[in-house]
């Protein structure tokens, strides 16, 4: 489960396209940031997606993402050129292919090799109906589903709601938002041929008259349970409230409201209805926020911040310029100390840890990586919520409030010079926010791990955070 934003300029501060993401996944499905740089390939070349092998371009765009560790593709993402997309899990009445392109794959095909976004949607399109989309989306949970798109670059937005092969897409005017539902019903800018036959065929209508995409070719029941009828109705109350610029939309993706306005809720509380997602006990509960992404696309000099961990809540949004890529994402590990005892108690067996090349993660805990690194705090804040966060909230939000205004003043102070003069200063500059971003999350571990225990926690929510963190190896 996700949820997608994008606000044009005329509903942001500053009169730029803002975006924002966040992706819900399992728990221990590691999620990492990679920049790749402009490549050319020679002719008559494939790339090898997540599932299907197909013909490579000549030449593909630099593109930042946020990529499954186990995946080809990416939940979200942006291109040199602007252009930011992140897709929804919809569950359609059309069947699911137990092979094709995931989503995600085609996003990334369409990010290496669109200028604007009504071309990144035409790619979509064309890649949906050459090549279908399917195969198993999920790390460990056998889950099939079909895409929504929020696509967008520094004038134009549109949004790219799909069915097997089928499809829809609505220019955006404003502000719109996404998430895990179909959401255009009787109005589109574009759509698939026999769209509207096919659904009076199938019966899901009487009549042209009759037609409501939505409605038709959603399948009710899994869209009921995901809930994305009630986190896509407050983020688009959030994005609507008045002007939005980048910490408007990182409170947004944090948001756990009605949680937020109770001061004994925590996560062994929460829903698949809120927009910062805990993973919890049962079935319906199964995925949380694993990473999280807002994009101000000044075409100047487009700014990202990002979380590159799980649960917004608890993490950092640090900034970092895109044409200045990507610091060293390996990081100093942690003590081997055991998460608090009220939390994990029954360690887990030592498992083999896989240590990745350039900080990636894994399905397992991996102390040299950003991702697993945050996990610790995470998981030791899960333990009694609003105490452990209190102990360093205060302190995260200045620093981010920190980050964001010397971003805002450096990216001001470059925004006449040439790529060539403004990247070495850009890209020390994002290297020193990682790097006081990791030492504050290394002091609030300690800190956090050292405060006392809180109130028991639901017996059935701690017996299934014991079994994600035997999976995880983490002790």
């Amino acid at each position: 489960m996700c949820d997608t934003i994008v606000a044009l300029g005329n509903s942001t501060t500053d009169g730029f396209v803002h975006f924002a993401k966040n992706s819900d996944r399992e728990p221990n499905e590691g999620q990492y940031l990679e920049w790749i740089p402009r490549m050319t390939h020679p002719s008559g070349t494939t790339v090898r997606c997540t599932y299907l092998e197909i013909p490579q371009v000549e030449e593909t765009y630099a593109v930042l993402l946020s990529r499954p560790f186990w995946m080809w593709g990416c939940e979200m993402g942006l291109n040199e050129h602007g252009v930011v997309i992140g897709n929804e899990a919809v569950f359609t009445k059309e069947p699911c292919a137990k092979t094709g392109l995931l989503g995600m794959d085609m996003m990334r095909l369409a990010l290496e090799r669109s200028t604007d976004s009504l071309q990144a949607l035409e790619l979509l399109i064309e890649l949906l109906e050459r090549y279908g989309q399917g195969g198993k989306s999920g790390y460990l949970q056998k889950t099939f589903y079909h895409n929504s798109f929020l696509i967008a670059d520094p004038s134009s937005a549109w949004v790219l709601e799909t069915a097997g092969r089928y499809w829809v897409a609505k220019q955006v005017r404003d502000t719109y938002t996404i998430s895990n539902g179909l959401t255009i019903s009787t109005e589109w800018d574009m759509a698939s041929p026999n769209l509207v036959e096919h659904a009076i065929q199938r019966g899901w209508c009487r009549s042209a008259k009759d037609f409501d995409f939505a409605r038709c070719y959603s399948d009710r029941l899994y869209t009921y349970f995901s809930q994305c009828r009630i986190r896509q109705q407050r983020s688009a109350e959030l994005a609507q409230l008045g002007q939005l610029a980048v910490p408007e939309l990182i409170a947004t993706l944090r948001d756990h409201c009605p949680g937020d306005e109770d001061p004994n809720w925590t996560p062994a509380r929460g829903s698949m209805g809120q927009i910062c997602m805990h993973a919890g006990f049962g079935p319906l509960r199964p995925s949380q926020s694993t990473a999280s992404l807002v994009v101000r696309l000044d075409p100047r000099l487009v700014t990202c911040y990002a979380t590159g961990t799980a649960a917004p809540c608890t993490g950092i949004f640090k900034p970092l310029f895109f044409e200045a890529g990507l610091p060293e994402m390996d990081v100093t590990p942690l003590a081997s100390s055991p998460l608090p005892a009220d939390w994990s108690s029954g360690t887990a067996s030592p498992r083999s840890m896989l240590v990745n090349a350039k900080g990636r993660p894994a399905g397992h805990y991996d102390p040299h990586t950003l991702f697993w690194q945050h996990e610790r705090l995470h998981r030791a804040v899960l333990g009694d919520y609003q105490a452990r966060l209190a102990l360093y909230r205060a302190e995260r939000d200045a620093l981010e409030a920190e980050f964001w205004q010397e971003a805002t003043a450096l990216g001001a102070s470059y925004i006449d010079a040439s790529p060539e003069e403004r990247q070495a200063p850009l890209a020390a500059f994002t290297a020193a926010c990682f790097a006081r971003a990791r030492e504050r999350t290394q002091e609030w571990t300690e800190r956090v791990e050292k405060a006392p225990r809180g109130r028991p926690l639901p017996l059935a929510y701690r017996l299934v955070w014991q079994r994600y963190n035997r999976q995880a190896g983490m002790r």
